[in-house]
């Protein structure tokens, strides 16, 4: 398996087009509960092609996007580059080279999953200001309530590359809790989607780091497969991709 770091540098462009972004109730609980303001300095660490970020940064923050993967990170500085108050950092969550007690409020969006949970903790124990926040946030596909998402979960536990053994595939609220232990940890969720023609279905699907690529057996069978999904469920050429965006936040 491929180290969480080089996983997505295939992706990256399918990933900054299909990957689905944050909804501003996410920007209200960091500004009702973990008291962000303009003036306050955020890490969004593991922060990618900058979909995070860019909620952030609207508001008017000003944003470390910590990011190993350099053509995520450099994907990340195009997208982001009218905002003057992004840094982009080549850092890890485990060592993200920002200063001691820098930060006020930790972000991470879609990707705390990739990290050493305890190197993480202390690492952020180290940068984050006394009173400062941390806040994980996941966009969960909601099965629950999307017929096509559970034949879209078959088709990537059969061709996904390693989605079985992937830390993608895994959403442990009990390993998350033990992360901020012995502090309290709150939760909040809210609904989120995306509409699809096929090429964005497409998109979506190679987006994923676990995703069968171009020249790989059954890569055509794969496909073959999404768009019987996207046949069964299209509606005027369109579908619908469920999320629960799920926020787990706290202080250190």
């Amino acid at each position: 398996m491929k180290n969480s770091v080089e996983r997505f540098s295939q992706t990256v462009n399918d990933y900054a087009k299909y990957r689905p972004s944050y909804p501003q109730e996410v920007l209200q609980v960091l500004i009702a509960k973990c008291g962000l303001t303009k003036d306050k300095i955020v890490a969004d660490v593991g922060s990618g092609t900058g979909l995070l970020s860019k909620l952030l940064l609207e508001y008017g923050s000003a944003v470390y996007g910590v990011e190993p993967n350099q053509f995520m990170r450099e994907a990340a500085e195009v997208y982001l580059k009218s905002y003057p108050n992004f840094f982009s950092v080549n850092g890890i969550a485990e060592a993200t080279t920002l200063q001691n007690q820098s930060v006020d409020i930790i972000t991470v969006g879609t990707a705390f999953h990739w990290f050493d949970a305890e190197k993480t903790k202390i690492e952020f124990k180290r940068i984050l200001k006394s009173s400062g926040w941390v806040v994980l946030v996941w966009n969960v596909r909601n099965m629950e309530k999307s017929e096509l998402l559970h034949d879209y979960e078959d088709l990537i536990l059969r061709y996904g590359k390693d989605y079985r053994e992937s830390n993608a595939r895994r959403f442990d609220k009990t390993a998350i809790a033990e992360f901020f232990s012995p502090y309290e940890m709150k939760i909040q969720s809210f609904k989120n989607f995306q509409q699809f023609d096929w090429e964005g279905l497409k998109g979506r699907l190679l987006s994923t780091s676990y995703s069968l690529r171009p020249g790989d057996d059954q890569y055509d069978e794969m496909l073959e497969a999404l768009k019987n999904i996207f046949d069964r469920y299209q509606r005027h050429g369109m579908v619908e991709f469920l999320y629960e965006t799920k926020l787990y936040y706290g202080r250190f």
